[in-house]
């Protein structure tokens, strides 16, 4: 689950990058807060990376999910990119779990057949 959870995050986080970059354009929202909240936003999806199998990580990835979604307010585009980012992560997290499942399925069938 780690890697394919980690390989999510990280294209969030060239993403959240590239949004702010659009959203500097913006007359309506200051440079200095779009690079905060991009900034936190990035740091998040960073720092997730390593807490993925800690408790809380999903739920976390799961906030910054909906982050994501509701910064299609700022910058439109990140409607649709939000929702894509949320079906990927949900897809890593569900089949990461079945991957994780079947090594450790795998792990005991071998230490079973170990003389």
């Amino acid at each position: 689950m780690r890697t394919l959870c980690a390989s999510t995050l990280i294209g969030e986080f060239f993403v959240i990058g590239f949004a702010g970059l659009v959203a500097m354009k913006s007359d309506d929202v200051s440079m200095t807060a779009v690079w905060t909240v991009c900034g936190v936003l990035m740091l998040l999806s960073l720092l997730l990376c390593g807490m993925i199998t800690r408790p809380g990580g999903v739920q976390l990835g799961w906030a910054l999910q909906i982050a994501l979604i509701a910064s299609g307010f700022v910058v439109p585009a990140m409607f649709f990119l939000g929702v894509l980012f949320a079906g990927l992560w949900w897809a890593s997290v569900h089949f990461g779990r079945k991957v994780d499942e079947a090594k450790a399925k795998w792990a005991e069938q071998a230490e079973a057949e170990a003389p």
